[in-house]
């Protein structure tokens, strides 16, 4: 995003903090009603289109929405949704996106007030290695001639009683309707997410060996002083790299494998 709509989800993040800030709201509910206005804007495009037309008052825009979702959601979510058409969008389809992240954002909330947070970023991190490897399973996750009840149900089947509550919620929402992302990138958009509620970075550590815990603690330290945030470590393990740790933040790539450095080293042998 950029330009109004940048400035708009910017606002709508902090009035999401300030709405979830009270335990009397129910961030979970939140979430649910967030997504199924989410839904309807995708499906509605000229419900989307009048609602962020710039040529049309703020304040008329947030009473058409109010209007509409009366009865349907809480006057927390349609609240929010009003204050959302008030602001200038570059593009109706910002709208959409950000409501999305509200409603994903809102599930991550109820998590960290559950203390379930980090489980969750792990249990999306290890969930995308384990489609990245299984073929048979991302075939079954993004056929489009698959029903999403069909998808829910083989989630469900996977991860039912074995992740959180909130982990299973965010990637059903996410297979079901992938609104033009891949499976990859929207787990990744998740755990990215999920980082943001404690202000950190996420670093995805490869290692030939599982990390002791010292291990993890020592470089999860010096990542933080690096970079300037606390960093979440998300651990995987190759055999490949025969030795040391390959760190990405980001787009940003910090190899210290021995596999890296007899690259290197044959690469000036040759020359």
């Amino acid at each position: 995003m950029n330009g109004a709509s940048r400035d708009a989800l910017a606002a709508a993040r902090e009035r999401l903090d300030a709405l979830t800030d009270s335990t009397s709201v129910d961030a979970a509910q939140l979430a649910d009603e967030l997504a199924a206005v989410t839904a309807l804007l995708d499906r509605e495009v000229s419900l989307r289109r009048v609602l962020t037309d710039p040529a049309q008052a703020g304040e008329a825009k947030a009473e058409l929405a109010e209007r509409l979702l009366g009865g349907q959601v809480s006057g927390d979510t349609a609240g929010l949704v009003a204050s959302l058409v008030r602001s200038r969008w570059s593009r109706s389809r910002d709208l959409v996106d950000s409501v999305e992240e509200l409603a994903d954002t809102a599930d991550l909330t109820a998590a960290q007030r559950a203390n379930v947070l980090d489980d969750v970023e792990d249990e999306l991190f290890r969930f995308g290695r384990i489609v990245s490897s299984n073929t048979g399973l991302r075939a079954a996750l993004t056929d489009r001639g698959a029903t999403s009840a069909a998808k829910s149900e083989l989630l469900h089947s996977l991860l039912g009683g074995r992740a959180k509550t909130v982990t299973e919620r965010l990637v059903t929402r996410l297979v079901a309707s992938p609104r033009g992302r891949s499976l990859e990138s929207g787990l990744d958009s998740l755990s990215k997410l999920a980082a943001d509620r404690r202000n950190r970075m996420v670093a995805v550590v490869t290692s030939a060996v599982p990390l002791s815990d010292p291990q993890k603690q020592r470089l999860g330290a010096a990542l933080a002083k690096l970079y300037g945030r606390p960093m979440h470590l998300n651990l995987d393990v190759d055999p490949e790299v025969l030795g040391g740790i390959r760190v990405q933040v980001g787009d940003e790539i910090i190899n210290g494998s021995i596999a890296d450095r007899l690259e290197d080293v044959s690469r000036r042998m040759a020359s």
